[in-house]
């Protein structure tokens, strides 16, 4: 998946570790044939940027789902 290839290439280290982490997981909905929301991407694209934590990500998804 090419959404977070810009942030492959971050002078930034931990960007480039976490846009990995999320590659791998967003890879693996993939092969399951599981399309990934824009809500997730958006998210994804926040935590990279280091915008929210890992425990912010959770919670998001959370109160997403449940309103769902």
């Amino acid at each position: 998946m090419n959404v977070f290839e810009e942030y492959l290439n971050s002078e930034d280290l931990e960007k480039r570790e976490r846009t990995k982490l999320w590659r791998t997981s967003i890879g693996l909905q993939d092969v399951d044939n599981l399309r990934v929301s824009n809500f997730l991407i958006e998210t994804a694209r926040k935590h990279i940027e280091g915008e929210i934590s890992m425990d912010e990500v959770g919670r998001s998804i959370d109160e997403y789902y449940k309103k769902k």
